[in-house]
């Protein structure tokens, strides 16, 4: 699958969850683990279970398999690793105590895009 197809994708299927802030990182300057983090939130444990659960199955049904997942047991982050795309799902609270757009360098012109 195609980097943007698979962007495509994912940003759909956390459209499809009513995900929050959704903002698309890309790191390949920065990571030798991926090419672009997506990272959205959810407005709790159970809805960022699900949001996670439906990203897996999604790209399931689009031929591509997750390479894994973390995080279902809790909901307070939900990882869900394709390869070249890493999605982060997490609650308020986890996403600001991590802070990974600032963490990876994130700055408004190196978005790809994001939602408010």
């Amino acid at each position: 699958m195609e980097m943007d197809q698979m962007i495509s994708s994912v940003r759909e299927a956390l459209d499809d969850m009513k995900a929050r802030d959704i903002v698309e990182l890309d790191v390949r300057n920065k990571s030798t683990v991926t090419d672009r983090m997506i990272i959205a939130s959810g407005t709790s444990r159970r809805h960022v279970m699900s949001i996670g659960q439906h990203v897996q199955e999604e790209m399931k049904h689009k031929g591509l398999q997750p390479m894994g997942i973390e995080g279902l047991d809790t909901g307070e982050w939900v990882l869900v690793d394709l390869g070249d795309v890493v999605v982060h799902v997490m609650m308020p609270d986890a996403r600001a105590f991590y802070d990974l757009e600032r963490l990876w360098g994130f700055d408004e012109a190196e978005s790809a895009g994001s939602d408010a």
